[in-house]
């Protein structure tokens, strides 16, 4: 009446591992270790993978070792290539280009800054870190409120806060609010500078050196009037220009910057 046995034959089809070539720049996942990074080529039979900090490691071309996008996958050597590690793409940051990975999911941990333009100088020299590392950086309206910011965000150690301060030196006004914040779940650091903008290399401003403002002067007002331009809005757009790269602004911007992603990405065991 039924025809066939229902159960004959193979019904339970074993899942098909798809295979594929290991392009340079492709970016994988071993799944043991959990190591992420581009391919850049191969040594004795094993791909080489290079994380965004440049970090290398090689990983045998093993059935069903690799995750792509969340898919386990098979990497093959290409026919023909990739005998020699080669330089992968860089982002603006100087981190591994991520190709053909989507953005994840914001995490619940953030990254604070001072105001509009440091978001944005942020934004256009890690931006493509931040985004496949799932961060969201949100701009304050100055620090002056930060310990009451701190303890109205639920912190925890999945839920991490990095806030980057401008001007962070010994004896400022700066120093004395940051030392009220003491929870081990956020990382404070900042730059030397009186404002985002003096970290900014000056020559990508078309200058030889920041103006000196004279005390009791606004900043921003006194590096318009010094460099010859009309208003504050208009000295920001040339300084956003000049900046394409880490290579544009002063190495502590751009250590600041690196320690708060590991920071907020670095996710502490509950338990532990």
């Amino acid at each position: 009446m039924y025809g066939e046995d229902v159960l004959a034959g193979n019904w339970r089809r074993r899942k098909v591992v798809p295979v594929i070539d290991a392009e340079r720049d492709l970016v994988v996942e071993d799944v043991d270790s959990g190591f992420c990074g581009a391919v850049v080529g191969f040594e004795l039979g094993a791909v080489v993978l290079e994380d965004r900090n440049g970090r290398r490691r090689n990983f045998p071309l093993e059935p069903a070792a690799f995750r792509l996008e969340g898919n386990v996958v098979t990497l093959r050597r290409p026919a023909g290539g990739g005998a020699v590690p080669v330089r992968p793409r860089r982002t603006a940051s100087g981190s591994v280009a991520v190709h053909g990975v989507r953005a994840q999911v914001a995490k619940a941990g953030r990254i604070w800054v001072e105001g509009i333009h440091d978001a944005a100088l942020v934004e256009r020299i890690w931006g493509d870190d931040l985004r496949i590392e799932g961060v969201v950086v949100e701009p304050l309206d100055g620090i002056d409120s930060l310990a009451d910011a701190v303890r109205d965000f639920a912190l925890g150690p999945r839920r991490k806060l990095g806030v980057l301060v401008d001007h962070l030196v010994p004896g400022s006004k700066e120093s004395r609010i940051v030392a009220a914040v003491t929870s081990p779940h956020v990382l404070v650091t900042g730059h030397p500078y009186v404002d985002v903008w003096q970290a900014v290399r000056p020559e990508r401003v078309g200058l030889r050196a920041w103006p000196v403002v004279p005390p009791g002067q606004p900043w921003k007002e006194g590096v318009c009037a010094a460099a010859g331009v009309a208003e504050p809005a208009e000295m920001w757009r040339r300084i956003l220009a000049g900046v394409n790269s880490y290579k544009d602004v002063e190495t502590p911007l751009v250590n600041a910057m690196e320690r708060l992603i590991d920071f907020v990405t670095v996710l502490d065991d509950p338990a532990g």
